[in-house]
């Protein structure tokens, strides 16, 4: 475990990370790829939990601003994470690598309820755990429970895998001049309203020194190379 700059990680994926180019539902092909990746991590020994959105599925936010009452919105939204749980954890498992699924909401048939504690033993026997629902509790984002369960587990980084190659100043999706930040501190985060995480998500970092490796899921090896500590994105720490 010593080899690793990060022995123990919480990476957080978005839930249109397993969506593909149809931005909507689960390509399995798409799963099956990043599963590989996380397979030959955790075959290394590194301890990994992992946090993933419904955004495929379902977006909490996006329908209570159309009328839908949020709290409703959210919990249809935690339940969504548990169907990309469960993709997920089948896939890793068909790598041969033992998954624990926890789920903030309790459904015992399909998922463990989360324990602080259960869930630290399972990463100390090699299990890669996913948690599921969020924090169980509305108005939290699945970023805000990232950084949650990253603090609970004693994670020494939260891993967040997106779609493009770090941070940027603009949209680099919108804007071909956009420039990437190689570095950022939490307060630059929040006064230049970058779209890293939710600010509380970033605020909770901030309190505990806890550093964000934002980096591209799709180029091959990238996850690897982070957790051997190599400057792959952009990564938030303290100033």
């Amino acid at each position: 475990m010593s080899t690793f700059h990060y022995p123990r990680v919480l990476l957080k994926l978005s839930g249109e990370a397993l969506a593909g180019e149809q931005r909507f539902g689960i390509d399995p092909e798409i799963v099956r790829s990043i599963s590989r990746e996380l397979a030959e991590i955790a075959a290394l020994g590194v301890q990994m939990a992992i946090v993933i959105g419904g955004g495929n599925i379902f977006r909490g936010i996006s329908s209570s601003a159309t009328g839908m009452d949020r709290s409703s919105a959210d919990y249809m939204g935690m339940l969504a994470t548990v169907m990309n749980a469960l993709a997920v954890q089948d896939a890793l498992e068909k790598e041969n690598i033992p998954t624990r699924v926890m789920s903030a909401i309790t459904m015992r048939e399909v998922a463990e309820p989360y324990i602080r504690r259960r869930a630290i033993r399972h990463l100390e026997k090699g299990r890669v755990i996913i948690c599921a629902a969020g924090t169980g509790i509305p108005y939290f984002t699945t970023d805000t429970a990232a950084v949650i369960r990253a603090l609970e587990l004693k994670a020494n980084a939260i891993l967040k895998a997106t779609r493009v190659n770090g941070v940027y100043d603009r949209d680099p999706e919108k804007d071909a001049n956009a420039t990437m930040y190689q570095s950022l501190s939490y307060i630059e985060v929040l006064q230049k309203k970058l779209r890293v995480m939710d600010s509380a998500a970033i605020s909770l970092c901030m309190d505990n020194n806890l550093p964000i490796e934002v980096f591209n899921l799709f180029c091959k090896g990238n996850i690897k190379r982070v957790v051997l500590g190599e400057t792959v994105g952009t990564r938030v720490q303290g100033e």
